[in-house]
């Protein structure tokens, strides 16, 4: 993949259902041209879906990461384990044997039993657990804007394994107007109450993709500091994860066509005046996998009819 693919993809990370024309428009590209892009990524599995859920400030869920060095002499039967919990979307398995996973819990009293889960599944004795912050509501909306109902619940699990969908079929299947099916879309997406991403495999490419684990100096704001490593390294630093529970640590996604070029960026970032070290874990194969968020419309729809 080029930067201009991985531009796309983050694009897409942020609205999977961006219109060819937007999108364009974004990269500079023509609309054929992007097109033919998503289209080489699908073909080469590296976007595996399109999908659509009720957001997290919507379902007032929580995102964890819990990560270590696994003890297993073999990972090869954990993805199976880990996907018959219903919070774990995401598994990465690293260099050096380092494990990432990721899990959406309905609420703080879900935590422990996820952690202990997590490290009796991938035996990881001392795990370090990061609690993104809360999605916050965008400012000046009143309680009423933040509800969802039937039908709302009923668009979003007709886009849920494809949001890219055509609204005139989901307006079909749902029997009500194209028209309102845009209007209580559009709704859902300006008050931020669904969410419209992908299922995206870099492994799936002849890329680099590396978690940089960052650790900060004392007394660094972390949502600047990752900020200001970012913008410095925009070229490879596609995004990165700042921790309520954690003040001095950062977790980057850093992209690379070479082994030279991660070695650069390494050292450029422990350059940084915030930052204290930087570890970084190349990413060998990663799994994602279905939650209770998936779900979650289907089952709303159907108990509220």
């Amino acid at each position: 993949m080029d930067k201009t693919d991985m531009s796309l993809i983050l694009l897409l990370l942020q609205n999977s259902r961006a219109s060819y024309a937007e999108l364009a428009d974004k990269l500079g590209l023509s609309v054929n041209a992007v097109h033919k892009r998503v289209q080489q990524l699908i073909e080469a599995d590296v976007i595996h879906r399109f999908i659509a859920r009720v957001s997290l400030l919507s379902s007032q869920g929580l995102t964890v990461y819990v990560s270590g060095t696994s003890q297993l002499e073999s990972t090869k039967d954990l993805p199976d384990k880990l996907r018959s919990n219903d919070s774990i979307f995401w598994l990465a398995l690293s260099s050096a044997k380092y494990i990432y996973t990721g899990a959406f819990i309905r609420n703080i009293s879900e935590l422990e039993p996820l952690i202990s889960y997590v490290k009796r599944e991938a035996s990881i004795s001392e795990p370090t657990v990061g609690i993104l912050q809360p999605f916050q509501s965008p400012s000046g909306l009143k309680p009423a804007d933040l509800e969802l109902c039937n039908l709302d619940y009923r668009i979003i699990n007709a886009l849920k394994d494809d949001s890219r969908r055509n609204l005139a079929d989901v307006a079909i299947e749902l029997g009500v107007s194209a028209k309102t099916v845009r209007r209580r879309l559009d709704r859902m997406l300006k008050n931020g109450l669904i969410e419209l991403t992908l299922e995206w495999y870099p492994d799936k490419s002849d890329d680099i993709i590396t978690l940089m684990d960052v650790k900060l100096k004392p007394d660094q704001n972390a949502w600047t500091a990752g900020y200001q490593i970012q913008k410095a390294f925009a070229e490879h630093a596609l995004f990165y994860w700042a921790f309520a529970n954690l003040p001095s640590a950062l977790t980057f996604v850093v992209w690379t066509n070479s082994m030279n070029e991660l070695y650069k960026v390494r050292q450029g970032i422990e350059r940084e005046n915030s930052v204290a070290s930087a570890v970084p874990y190349v990413l060998c194969i990663g799994y994602i996998f279905k939650t209770w968020r998936d779900q979650l419309a289907q089952s709303l729809s159907t108990s509220s009819t």
